[in-house]
């Protein structure tokens, strides 16, 4: 079965966006290889508030991705090319379907919810070497506590540190 993944980057503060929304602090290390990470996943999940800046600049998707938006007021005749669902159940479909992983792109709320519905498999933050003060948290208000197990980690050298955990499905206590 896919996974879906939620690979972010983070501030140290625990923000994946500004307070405006913004991600221009986010540096990519010239040793990430973006292009592999990329070449893992065939469809991107966002919410709304993730896909209307992307739609504004052009960027409504990635080469060799699909598009998922989830969002109960995005209509399908706005926006041909990508599909949206108005509720999280589908994805567990769209799991089912072979292909690649499933990137879940950015949404702390999205996150919250479909973490809380037991849909993510993986967290995948690249913690850069920021605070922000404020912005877009990385897991809002989660009603339950989440346990990860470290798969894996990275530091790179312009001080950035990739961390990969699983969503562990029982309490490891």
């Amino acid at each position: 079965m896919r996974r879906i993944r939620y690979s972010v980057a983070m501030s140290l503060d625990g923000y994946i966006a500004g307070p405006e929304g913004e991600f221009d602090w986010i540096k990519t290390d010239p040793d990430c290889d973006f292009g592999a990470l990329l070449k893992q996943f065939d469809t991107m999940v966002v919410g709304r508030r993730t896909f209307e800046p992307m739609a504004a600049a052009g960027r409504t998707s990635m080469p060799g991705m699909k598009t998922v938006v989830v969002s109960k007021t995005l209509r399908s005749a706005d926006y041909p090319d990508i599909e949206i669902m108005p509720e999280i159940e589908p994805l567990t479909d769209l799991k089912a379907r072979p292909g690649k992983d499933i990137w879940l792109f950015g949404g702390g709320r999205l996150f919250h919810s479909l973490a809380e519905a037991g849909m993510v498999d993986t967290v995948e933050v690249s913690v850069n070497p920021v605070l922000l003060g404020g912005g877009v948290p990385l897991a809002p208000n989660l009603s339950k506590w989440i346990h990860l197990s470290l798969l894996s980690h990275k530091v790179y050298a312009s001080g950035a540190v990739s961390l990969e955990y699983a969503i562990c499905r029982k309490d490891p206590l």
